[in-house]
């Protein structure tokens, strides 16, 4: 089983988190930002990873804190769940669409971080939710997953299906890296020998 666990204690946030890289999609979500419950689950859906988050924030400020520690505490817990990485695919993609909105995920999981995000949403809030902090989680995953990861937002007309078909995608697009490949007899997918 690929499992991690991680806490991470701040002045600002206190959040513990799980990851099963082996899982059937299931979520316990309690980040104090509906929202980005919402998103998650679509992640642990579409990725079929099990995934549980609890966090305490400062959203007395507002929810950016929060959004970005929990980025960090997904990446540090995926590092440590993916191991070596020896047998896996090593990249997964994803178009994802969702009614007038598509995107499209791309990730590698190079052991450098690198992010471009193309997005550009109709308008700045889903409800309460500032829509800046969607790039923030996915800085906060990549820098400590250590990995290189493109999204795209193609079309979309609607902020909350452009928001979804991203995170959908992004689940979709992390299962197929994670995957193992039969034909890799365990190797490392690197010419290097390392990621």
């Amino acid at each position: 089983m690929r499992h991690a666990q991680v806490n991470r204690n701040t002045l600002e946030t206190r959040i513990n988190l799980k990851v099963n890289l082996d899982g059937s999609g299931k979520a316990v979500l309690a980040t104090g930002v509906p929202f980005l419950d919402h998103m998650l689950d679509q992640v642990a859906r579409h990725g079929m990873i099990d995934l549980e988050v609890s966090a305490e924030g400062d959203l007395h400020i507002d929810a950016h804190h929060t959004v970005e520690d929990i980025g960090i505490t997904f990446g540090q817990a995926f590092t440590q769940a993916v191991g070596t990485k020896s047998g896996l695919r090593r990249y997964g993609h994803s178009y994802v669409p969702l009614d007038e909105a598509l995107s499209r995920v791309v990730i590698d999981l190079s052991g450098r971080p690198g992010m471009e995000f193309n997005v550009e949403f109709v308008r700045a809030r889903i409800g309460e939710f500032d829509v800046d902090l969607i790039s923030e989680f996915f800085r906060g995953f990549v820098n400590h997953a250590m990995v290189t990861l493109h999204i795209d937002n193609l079309s979309g007309a609607n902020a909350h299906h452009q928001a979804e078909t991203i995170f959908k995608a992004f689940g979709r697009a992390l299962r197929m890296a994670v995957e193992v490949d039969p034909r890799a007899a365990g190797a490392i997918p690197s010419t290097k020998g390392t990621l």
